[in-house]
């Protein structure tokens, strides 16, 4: 059996107010007179010393920011006109500068027409859209989880 397992180290406190050569003598670390050097100092967080607080001087924050909020990159029935013929991915519209980000998920809006028959696989699609896509020969699948179509 070790002793130093069985005593836990416990910092010895510093003394504070006696003397010089201690170390923290005369004002004991809290500087000179003052509000923060008096005994009893029980200063608030945010206090400014009488001057209005800054957490009162800005206007109250308003509303509320969902986090889980899904941000959908928007194109239309339209612009999948000027795409080949044939399968529509994230990765194709990507390379066509249609959307900007890979990752970010996408939705087809059924505005403009489509003469091609395509078969479209992004996250969602209104129902206009799957209306006009069907209608020109093509099909839409959805590539959304089951997990996140519930949200």
């Amino acid at each position: 059996m070790k002793l130093n397992t069985l005593v836990k180290y416990k910092k010895p406190t510093r003394r504070l107010g006696r003397g010089h050569a201690a170390g923290q003598g005369k004002t004991s670390g809290r500087g000179h007179k003052g509000q923060k050097a008096r005994t009893g100092k029980k200063i608030r967080p945010g206090f400014e010393g009488g001057q209005t607080p800054l957490f009162q001087r800005l206007p109250k924050y308003r509303g509320f920011k969902n986090p889980n909020k899904v941000e959908f990159q928007v194109i239309n029935v339209g612009d999948l006109e000027n795409l080949k013929a044939g399968s529509v991915t994230k990765e194709v519209l990507f390379e066509n500068k249609l959307i900007a980000k890979k990752n970010l998920p996408v939705k087809l809006l059924g505005n403009g027409e489509l003469s091609k028959a395509l078969k479209v696989e992004v996250e969602k699609a209104s129902q206009s859209a799957i209306d006009k896509i069907s209608k020109a020969g093509g099909s839409f699948t959805s590539t959304m989880s089951s997990e996140e179509k519930a949200e």
